[in-house]
């Protein structure tokens, strides 16, 4: 490997090694899902709060209807309904039933609920067929959860059950790292809105869309920006968005000797930020680095898109995981047999495009393997890894497959 290549392990860890987690806020549950709970939360009651019926029919003492049977019923009067929703304190009188809705209050004496199923329906006498033991169809409280018991504990990200759960047990309020808002901008005065007329010489912007696609789906928030290739407009831009922005990407402006990389030129000297050469293809010219008085971690990646996409995949994606104070995770990664052969230069790391076929084990390189295809990294749901030794394998050979989310 080249003396100057850094390797995609060491650049990975300098830019974890510089992320600090964000500081935790106090949010309603609404605002709050998709964050890591900071501290755990309890039980305000137990759940279920009370004694309820687990589905519709008759609360009954089991000892009334342990004789019954088909074709034999035991006949009980009617004594009342209770509802769901319904908050008086009733009390069964033996040899009497009480037709009862799911989730009701279970009358003081009933110990066991017939399903409607197995009675003639009735509502001033009902004919029961089938005994209940005790216990049946009941949901005893603090059954799920006792009161004063952790139900969420702090790291937990909160997801639609957890927030349920945190709903159900009286919380309001909770204290979190919410998800991370990255500022997306996009650089070049080649770039237009798509939907837009294209003139020669123009391209319309596919970076910003993507990658802030690709925030989303790692679990941040994201908003999208376009700058012109301008020192100053670039450094304006930065410095306005990183004082609401968790993360700052930018796409494009680090190529390595481009007199028009304005990107580069800009933060070079003004921002604490490292432009370096990582050992991989597609995604050699990177840039990391902390802006503005918050420090605010800024990436600057190439603007190819399929570097762009490889790049926040690998770089990216375990710093947001990292600003909510979780452990990251890589995407997942196996080993499968080769469809075909492969080539890769020597000394870097390869991200190839590729259609992994998981249950037989096999992975297809896609033709088109150029950082500006776009339209071939659509097609793939796998990166080949092909190591920085290697410079081709055959087809039949045993690689390293890393799925797309």
């Amino acid at each position: 490997m080249s003396t100057d290549l850094v390797p995609v392990e060491a650049h990975l860890a300098d830019v974890l090694a510089a992320v600090r987690p964000m500081i935790p806020v106090q949010l309603g549950l609404e605002e709050a899902e998709g964050g890591v709970l900071t501290e755990d939360a309890a039980a305000l009651c137990p759940l279920p709060p009370f004694d309820n019926s687990a589905m519709d029919g008759y609360a009954v003492r089991a000892s009334d209807v342990a004789a019954a049977a088909v074709g034999a019923p035991v006949v009980l009067p009617v004594a009342g309904q209770v509802p769901a929703g319904d908050t008086r304190t009733l009390t069964l009188a033996p040899g009497t039933s009480a037709r009862i809705m799911t989730g009701a209050l279970l009358p003081a004496g009933a110990d066991a609920v017939v399903p409607v199923e197995w009675t003639d329906g009735g509502t001033e006498r009902v004919a029961i067929s089938q005994p209940a033991p005790v216990g049946h169809a009941i949901r005893l409280s603090g059954d799920d959860v006792a009161e004063g018991d952790v139900m969420v504990a702090a790291g937990t990200p909160l997801g639609p059950a957890q927030i349920g759960l945190l709903a159900a047990g009286g919380h309001e309020l909770v204290r979190v790292r919410p998800r991370p808002l990255a500022a997306v901008v996009a650089t070049g005065d080649e770039l237009t809105d798509p939907g837009s007329p294209l003139k020669p010489g123009r391209i319309w912007d596919s970076n910003s869309y993507m990658l802030a696609a690709a925030v989303r789906q790692a679990g941040g928030r994201a908003r999208r920006h376009r700058v012109k290739d301008d020192l100053v407009t670039v450094v304006t831009a930065l410095e306005e968005l990183s004082a609401s922005a968790d993360l700052l990407i930018t796409s494009g402006g680090v190529s390595m000797g481009g007199e028009h990389d304005a990107v580069k030129a800009a933060l070079t000297g003004y921002a604490d930020v490292t432009f370096r050469k990582v050992a991989m293809q597609p995604g050699m010219p990177q840039g990391f680095g902390v802006f503005g008085p918050d420090r605010t971690p800024v990436f600057t990646l190439p603007g190819n898109p399929v570097s762009t996409f490889v790049s926040f995949q690998l770089f990216v994606r375990p710093v947001l995981q990292a600003l909510q104070g979780l452990p990251p995770v890589p995407l997942p990664t196996r080993q499968a047999i080769l469809a075909g052969a492969v080539r890769s230069p020597e000394g870097r790391r390869s991200f190839l495009r590729g259609v992994l076929d998981a249950e037989a084990g096999r992975v297809v390189p896609l033709i088109g393997q150029a950082s500006h295809q776009l339209g071939v990294l659509a097609r793939a749901n796998a990166l080949i890894v092909v190591t920085e030794q290697t410079v081709r394998m055959e087809e039949g050979e045993q690689v390293d497959v890393v799925s797309l989310p």
